[in-house]
């Protein structure tokens, strides 16, 4: 079914481009006086309707599928675009000076609703869980990013025009190239090569800088716009750098996320949680990196404003306690075993089944991939459009346990806006290395143990007559050692050898026979320190948005001309409007007094005293996507005081109390209450003014 729509599309957009042909040729013979105005109007009446079955086949398309036609896209995001920077959800930054990619300001409306996303998604994520937030600055210390890993490997692979210079991300390049071979109707490629073109897109991000370069070279991927050859890809790193102090010894770089503030901080968020694990910590704040091309709006931006939650837990049980409450949430998942088969679709599955089958890692995991789920729902993401895609083997670090991506799609294909991982205890391990300052956590058993343990002895006789002033130094670095790294170390004095052991300063010394004493005894311990591991969701806050944006977007039935943003109430940036049906002062005295109500009970709301219609006032605040309308008319002052309301998706209108009017909107807002207890409530009103 679906296939026959996509061709006729496909013959319905080749007849408006042949029509279009046949109109411009009439035109110039018109001119020539080789031909007369009335084939010219004919043409040009035919073509209008083309260009109507081709909308119509679109919309059977869009309706039957829920998705955009590839035809579509551009329209749909042209018109998107074109709402979005003229009513300042966001626009640009530096405007009036032409500019610069990747940064944007974001207007009224843009803030309003950034501020109600984030908002939700700390009363979702941080009340819910009783989680410890924190603020930390932007600004980071090489060594803190030495750590991490970011100094060494947060890099992109860039190619450049060979004849403009111009720089490229290589994986875009090299993703657009594929997709655009996977669309081309002309010449469509064998299904051995379809299938070969989507197992590399599926690894493209994660291709190493020989096996990009390769594939480049395979698929002869050129400079866009100009065609020109490409340079060989490098890599770039995509931090920010600066200097701290008036001197500028000391480096920095604009942090390129927010979770390293957590890490750092882990000892005193863990002695002010009592000691007591597992527990979350999260943080809200802008993220950094200075992409190579950005692109898409606010899909890739250098300047961003991530959310992240670091859940830190014992490594040997990542139960969670409420993972019941969404066993039975059955979001699209995306399988490794899925991507890897013939049909490559996500397919629904209970998050129950998912960990009993192992597809899913552990409890913990799962849960915030069903509380994720619940919160792109909430804040207005088509459920149907959404999916949590699992990372391939070899697109996961090496001592990750699971990594997932909550996708969005949209019309620029499928949109990574969260990601889902569980990082083990890499993360606290590379600052306790790098700090020298001990990470980690202590577990009490419920009753004493006798248990087999390693003790390290140190020769200290041995030691102060070889190494001196750095006996103590190596003494420290010995006892430091965990079971594995003494037994191997025992193994290797024991057959005759010298094995090295690093101090805390990073220089290592020969140990020999003799010079230290490794044993297992057996003890009775009340407990064992050990390092957290921790699962990380990472929520893309900007990204978020966009794809709302697109999701919410739609247009009146037989009104192309009017836009709606169909914003859930939560997120939507202004939650009413207030309009005197004429401009009367008593009419006007009352809608500020509602205005006034509405504020009090904490609505953003908008008071319209133009001498617009009442149409046309509704038609612009569905625009910036007001969910109600409060409407002030004669009856509301001289009858028995109710006002209309009118809800902006349905236009249904009821008439409501003057006095109770402000807490049916909060209630409706909250979701302690929905559209339909209303008008099952409240009379109905014929919804006239819409029709002016």
């Amino acid at each position: 079914m679906t296939e026959h729509l996509e061709k006729e599309i496909q013959d319905a957009q080749e007849a408006v481009a042949k029509q279009g042909d046949t109109v411009r040729s009439l035109k110039a013979s018109l001119k020539e006086g080789k031909s007369e105005k009335a084939d010219v109007d004919a043409a040009i009446q035919k073509l209008a309707e083309l260009k109507l079955v081709l909308e119509a086949k679109q919309k059977e398309f869009e309706k039957a599928t829920g998705k955009v036609s590839a035809q579509s896209k551009e329209a749909l995001r042209a018109a998107l675009a074109g709402v979005l920077e003229r009513r300042m959800f966001y626009i640009p930054s530096f405007k009036i000076y032409g500019s610069v990619a990747g940064f944007y300001d974001y207007g009224p409306p843009g803030c309003a609703i950034k501020q109600n996303m984030t908002q939700t998604w700390r009363n979702h994520f941080v009340l819910e869980e009783n989680m410890l937030e924190v603020e930390c600055p932007a600004v980071t210390p090489e060594i803190v990013l030495k750590a991490s890993g970011h100094v060494d490997r947060f890099t992109d692979f860039m190619v450049t025009d060979a004849v403009t210079g111009e720089c490229f991300r290589a994986d875009h390049l090299l993703e657009g190239h594929l997709e655009a071979l996977l669309e081309d109707k002309k010449n469509p490629p064998s299904a051995e090569k379809i299938k070969e073109i989507r197992e590399l897109l599926a690894s493209v991000g994660e291709l190493k800088q020989d096996t990009m370069a390769a594939a480049l070279k395979e698929y002869n991927v050129r400079a866009p716009g100009t065609g020109n050859d490409i340079s060989p890809p490098f890599p770039f790193n995509l931090m920010f750098k600066t200097s701290i102090g008036p001197k500028g010894d000391l480096v920095g770089y604009l942090r390129p996320e927010t979770a390293q503030g957590i890490f750092v901080n882990f000892r005193d968020l863990l002695y002010y949680n009592g000691g007591k694990l597992p527990f979350a910590a999260a943080q809200i704040g802008n993220s950094y990196r200075n992409e190579i091309s950005p692109r898409a709006g606010l899909l890739r931006v250098r300047e961003f404003t991530q959310a992240e939650i670091e859940h830190f837990v014992n490594g040997a049980d990542k139960s969670h306690p409420k993972f019941a409450s969404i066993a039975g949430l059955r979001p699209l998942l995306y399988s490794r075993a899925l991507q890897m088969g013939e049909e490559k679709k996500a397919q629904p599955m209970s998050l129950g089944e998912a960990v009993e089958k192992g597809i899913i890692a552990n409890e913990t995991l799962a849960y915030f991939i069903g509380r994720t789920w619940l919160f792109f729902i909430k804040v207005g993401i088509n459920p149907e459009r959404m999916r949590f895609r699992q990372h391939l083997q070899h697109e996961m670090a090496h001592y990750a346990t699971d990594c997932w991506d909550g996708e969005v799609e949209t019309t620029y294909g499928w949109v990574e806006c969260v990601g889902l991982a569980d990082r083990s205890a890499y993360d606290l391990k590379a600052h306790t290395s790098m700090s020298k300052n001990d990470l980690t956590a202590f577990e009490k058993f419920p009753e004493p143990r006798m248990e087999e343990v390693v003790k390290v002895v140190p020769n200290n006789k041995e030691l102060g007559a070889v190494f001196k002033k750095d006996q103590k130094a190596v003494k420290e670095a010995l006892e430091a050692l965990d079971e594995c790294g003494a037994m191997e170390l025992k193994s290797k004095l024991e057959a005759g050898e010298t094995a090295k052991v690093a101090t805390s300063t990073g220089q290592a010394f020969d140990i020999k026979p003799g010079m230290v004493e490794i044993k297992k005894v057996t003890e009775k311990v009340t407990g064992r320190t050990y390092t957290p591991s921790v699962i990380e969701p990472s929520f893309g806050i900007g990204r978020i948005m966009y794809c709302m944006f697109e999701h919410s977007y739609y247009t009146r039935e037989g009104d192309e001309t009017r836009a709606v943003m169909g914003f859930k109430p939560i997120v939507a940036p202004t939650k009413a409007t207030v309009f005197p049906l004429v401009q009367k002062p008593a009419l006007n005295e009352l809608a500020t007094k509602i205005s006034r109500d509405l504020t009090s009970v904490g609505l953003s709301n908008i008071i319209d005293t133009t001498g617009n219609t009442i149409g046309k006032r509704y038609a612009r605040t569905d625009e910036i996507g007001v969910p109600f309308a409060v409407t002030v008319d004669f009856a509301s002052v001289d009858g028995d005081g109710s006002v209309t309301l009118r809800e902006r998706d349905s236009m249904a209108q009821v008439r409501v109390l003057q006095s109770e009017v402000a807490n049916v909107i909060r209630n409706l807002v909250d979701d302690r209450m929905t559209w339909g207890d209303v008008t099952a409530t409240y009379p109905a009103q014929k919804a006239q003014a819409d029709e002016e």
